[in-house]
Formats: structure tokens, sequence, C-alpha cells
């Protein structure tokens, strides 16, 4: 179940960073409401998955993934481009995730 929870939070973490950027400094309430509402949502969710999952596993894990799905989302959606440096950084992003887990990060 703590699995579930955090893959729950790191979708409203991802939304909420997401409408941060349509929300344009926090100039428009709808986008502004969308990453505020967001990220109680994923802290709330982030605060339930830590009854069960060690912090340092779930915080690798909500980085890693975080991270690499809100550079997805840049390139594919929002016009960011795809270089070599972007691409080895999310590959290491995810590596480290990776290592942390095996190392015993439980």
């Amino acid at each position: 179940m703590g699995y579930a929870l955090l893959a729950g939070a790191i979708a409203a973490e991802v939304a909420a960073t997401t409408a941060m950027k349509y929300s344009e400094g926090f100039s428009k309430l709808w986008p502004s409401l969308v990453t505020a509402i967001g990220y109680l949502v994923a802290f709330a969710l982030l605060a339930q998955t830590l009854k069960t999952v060690a912090v340092g596993t779930a915080y690798a894990i909500w980085a890693g993934i975080g991270t690499a799905a809100v550079a997805a989302i840049g390139m594919m959606f929002l016009g960011e481009g795809m270089n070599a440096a972007k691409f080895a950084g999310i590959v290491l992003i995810i590596g480290g995730v990776v290592v942390l887990n095996l190392g015993g990060a439980h």
C-alpha cells in the first residue's frame, strides 16, 4: 500500500509542478489553484507513505521519478529540447535511485 500512496504522491507533485508552469508566476487563478492543491495532496500522500516505507527509499523514488517525469513532460509538451547533457542527467538520477534502493535504503 505504501508504494501505491507514493505513486499517487508523485503523480500529484508532477501535476502541480506542470500546473505551476501554466500559472505564469501565480498570476493565473486556475493553474495556481491546481498547483496549491496538487502540492497539498502530494505531501499528504507522502506523509502516509512514510508510515510504511523508509524515508530514504521514499524520497529517492519521489525525487527521481518526479524529476524524470517533469523533464519528460517539458520535452514532450512544453517545447523543451533534449540534449546529451539533459539525457545523461536523467539517466544519472534514475541510476542513483536504483543504487540507493539496491544499497539498502530500505
